[in-house]
């Protein structure tokens, strides 16, 4: 089996909420189809465009945006860089002017209601995250491309394969299974951090890697911020408060900060007995997920829905852990945090799945524990057989759970589910701080294993549907939304 090769900062993304496959994966679709219009210079011939969304992306795109995302994806716009708070305004214009730039250059007629169809009836069989677009030339010529949004972010064209990287480097130290993780830790006695680092080598120099994983960590950063400030409710129907800022205040004692290192060293100054921690740890989920909900920039870890667990983890390891830390042996920390958890992500998707519409919400929620709990594992001195232990117990935990987003939006029950997957990989950390590896009886591959078959054992109605659980007992519709 080829080894295929999965970067940090193909596990870490950053874009616009609410979700990596219904919004940041259709987006990257929608820019391909340009690039490649560009490309080959057809752009300015193109005349029609229509764009056929089916299964999942049909049901629940509304409520995840997707149909935001194509349109903003189209029009050259990147979900990176893009001004989060123009969003509204931009998707607005197209709805009420029939018109779209494509590529930022090339204006064609585009009638929301009637070229960009949810076919939510419809499925493809390669993936349930579909999307294809219809285009005309001037010439008289007709094409159609299919793009499957396949979880995290990732998109491949039909016909592509999803391991498109298996043959294009070849890594220092090649991994598909936690068990090569373990015997390449074994063999060089590097931790799992050390390891990723080694192979990032392959695509960049160690100064490039450390000072992209500090912008991820950054951006994370900025958006618990963020969360943790805006009070107010979420956009699409529910009427879902706000409750991070409210949260913030109460632990603080109503007193604000305008910065995040005064914020920092104001809640560290609160001590670290369980009950403040668990709310600092929920919190800072809660803070996330609320950014994310609101189409605001969060960071895939590894995907949307499941955003806020990492980096709730991350703060309670700086705050609640390493208080009194330099600042730059704080950044080298966090670096390694990052580098192990992206590991542990990247052998989840190439083992199983990080799609709640391939695996249900134990392959976002359950692999972003995992990957939590592995790297605070490996922070706190863990052993590397503490760390693959550390992020075996996490999933476990969450096999089997299922993704019902009442309305089709990332709100109810997935905020509050980033709270429990964060809580979950801190007591996954401490079993394992405190267990001997090597006489486990369940290894994290045997729980890959089991989570894939889980998830194709799960009906498809508690996949990212809609169609099932608590999104059928809540009186509210997708067109609601």
């Amino acid at each position: 089996m080829p080894h295929e090769a999965i970067s940090v900062f193909d596990m870490f993304k950053i874009g616009v909420g609410p979700s990596s496959s219904h919004t940041l994966g259709p987006w990257r679709a929608a820019q391909r189809v340009v690039q490649g219009l560009m490309q080959r210079n057809q752009l300015a011939l193109l005349t029609k465009l229509q764009v056929l969304l089916y299964g999942s992306l049909a049901k629940t795109g509304k409520g995840h945006g997707t149909d935001v995302a194509i349109l903003l994806g189209l029009c050259n716009e990147d979900p990176e860089t893009i001004d989060v708070n123009s969003i509204n305004h931009k998707v607005e214009q197209i709805k009420q002017s029939g018109k779209l730039v494509l590529g930022g250059q090339h204006e064609i007629e585009f009638e929301y209601a009637n070229d960009l169809l949810f076919l939510a009836n419809e499925f493809l069989p390669f993936h349930p995250n579909a999307v294809t677009f219809l285009y005309s030339l001037s010439t008289g010529e007709h094409y159609s491309e299919t793009w499957y949004s396949i979880g995290g972010g990732f998109v491949v064209q039909e016909g592509e394969t999803a391991g498109t990287n298996a043959t294009n480097v070849v890594l220092p130290f090649p991994i598909n299974t936690a068990e090569e993780l373990r015997h390449w830790c074994m063999k060089t006695g590097m931790p799992v951090w050390e390891v990723v680092q080694e192979n990032e080598s392959t695509w960049r120099s160690e100064a490039d890697t450390r000072k992209g994983v500090m912008r991820i960590w950054y951006t994370m950063r900025d958006c618990v911020y963020r969360g943790c400030h805006t009070a107010g409710y979420l956009p699409g129907g529910l009427q879902v408060k706000r409750r991070a800022a409210d949260l913030n205040k109460k632990l603080l004692a109503q007193q604000s900060y305008t910065d995040f290192d005064s914020w920092l060293l104001a809640i560290r100054a609160g001590g670290d007995h369980f009950k403040y921690t668990l709310d600092w740890v929920s919190c800072f989920a809660l803070a996330v997920n609320e950014e994310n909900a609101a189409f605001g920039r969060v960071v895939t870890a590894p995907t949307n829905g499941a955003a806020g667990v990492i980096p709730a983890v991350l703060m309670y390891y700086i705050a609640f852990c390493n208080g009194k830390e330099s600042s730059a042996d704080l950044e080298d920390k966090i670096y390694r945090f990052l580098l192990t958890a992206s590991e542990i992500g990247s052998i989840f998707k190439k083992g199983a799945t990080i799609s709640a519409a391939m695996g249900g919400c134990q392959a976002e929620i359950g692999v972003s524990s995992a990957m939590a709990a592995a790297a605070l594992t490996e922070a706190l001195g863990g052993s590397q057989k503490q760390t693959l232990m550390a992020a075996e117990i996490a999933m476990e935990h969450h096999l089997g759970l299922t993704c019902d987003p009442i309305g089709g939006l990332v709100q109810v029950p997935c905020i509050e589910r980033n709270t429990m997957g964060a809580i979950k990989a801190i007591t996954a950390c401490q079993l394992a701080l405190q267990s001997t590896p090597d006489f486990g009886i369940v290894s994290l591959d045997k729980v890959i294993k089991t989570m894939w078959e889980t998830a194709l054992d799960m009906n498809s109605k508690y996949k990212e549907t809609a169609d099932g659980g608590l999104a059928i007992h809540i009186p509210i519709s997708l067109a609601d939304c």
